[in-house]
């Protein structure tokens, strides 16, 4: 296969580029400051001109984890559905490179997807969980962080008004990292607990990081030529160049850690084909000019020719983590928001497995 096509640059990309500022030069800490502020500003000023406060209830709650830690999470509801009504729940994980991100950074994705669910009459509840980040926090922190809060969920359930046989867990590059790994262990891990919960019904992975070692060699097998991997095409791509993917595995101590591609937790991209097929339907959204572009295909390619039913869509020419930008990318923002609440809504209606395909927009 050769998928470069997907990674020219789109015409609205081309034109919205220009606008964005140099990048400054910035220490670790003072990157994530900066990151995290923007994040949450551009959060709030969403959440004011889209008109999303008046129409969202939100309900804020602290989760104990294995270590004594306490995690802030937030529960997102439209705001005429009362909590004594349970609705099935999506589980959001954001990304950031396991490195950025806030709670209060995601109040304008989760009540997005809030009010779109309740526009298309599937409404849902949204679960908000700021799991806790690197450098402090190597691996495994996030991803025990996640277990406990779902686990959290499944004990609290009546408490947030959701089903617990319906709920659906997504993420975002890193946040999507997290999701598959904790798909992948109900069915598959050494968390005895996780197991036994009541199953995810399916997974939401947009831009997804599914292989922290190696840079998923495996991804390059289905391609024509090693040449055309996206780890080649997209090395300096914007947003998420390999330095930058490179800087986050250092952060999260992978540098120095006996990381290992056998560590399906870690990287659930290396699962053998007997290790996905009781996996959740899963919804991939993947950027056409992005390092990750190949081993989310890889991943996605996987789980359909092993009985999981998979829809996936790619973002043609988009970068990685585009969706951040918002006025100026507004065609190919609309169509993130659609990948993911189209993808709830499929989730919910028991897709069965078909033919392998990948939607562009």
């Amino acid at each position: 296969m050769d998928f470069t096509e997907y990674g020219i640059p789109s015409a609205e990309w081309l034109a919205f580029e220009p606008s964005l500022p140099e990048a400054p030069k910035l220490s670790v800490d003072q990157l994530r400051d900066s990151m995290n502020k923007s994040r949450e500003a551009a959060s709030a000023t969403a959440m004011i001109e889209e008109g999303l406060s008046s129409r969202i209830q939100m309900h804020d709650h602290e989760i104990t984890t294995r270590d004594g830690s306490i995690l802030e999470a937030r529960t997102y509801r439209p705001a005429g559905i009362p909590l004594s009504q349970p609705l099935p729940l999506y589980i959001h994980l954001h990304g950031g490179g396991w490195f950025f991100g806030t709670l209060s950074s995601e109040d304008a994705p989760c009540s997005r997807i809030v009010f779109a669910q309740e526009e298309q009459g599937t409404p849902v509840a949204v679960f908000n969980v700021n799991y806790r980040h690197s450098p402090e926090y190597k691996y495994p922190t996030a991803w025990n962080d996640v277990e406990d809060a779902f686990i959290w969920v499944h004990e609290h359930i009546a408490e947030i008004g959701a089903l617990a046989d319906q709920v659906v867990v997504g993420g975002v590059s890193a946040g999507a990292s997290l999701t598959a790994s904790l798909a992948r262990g109900q069915f598959y891990g050494e968390n005895e607990l996780i197991r036994t919960l009541p199953k995810i019904v399916g997974q939401v992975l947009m831009i997804p990081c599914v292989s922290l070692t190696a840079h998923h060699e495996k991804s390059t097998e289905m391609l024509l030529s090693p040449d055309l991997s996206s780890m080649v095409q997209c090395a300096e791509a914007p947003i998420l160049p390999v330095t930058r993917m490179e800087l986050f595995s250092k952060l999260l101590g992978l540098d120095t850690s006996p990381a290992s591609e056998s560590d399906l937790r870690m990287n659930p991209g290396n699962a053998t084909a007997e290790e996905v097929r009781q996996l959740p339907p899963a919804v991939f959204g993947i950027a056409g000019r992005d390092p990750l572009r190949d081993q989310g295909l890889y991943y996605a390619k996987l789980l359909n020719e092993n009985g999981v039913p998979t829809d996936v869509t790619v973002f043609r020419g988009l970068p990685h983590g585009y969706r951040r930008f918002g006025k100026g990318l507004d065609r190919a923002c609309k169509k993130w928001d659609e990948s993911i609440t189209d993808g709830i809504s499929w989730i919910l209606n028991n897709p069965k497995v078909s033919a392998f395909e990948i939607k562009t927009d």
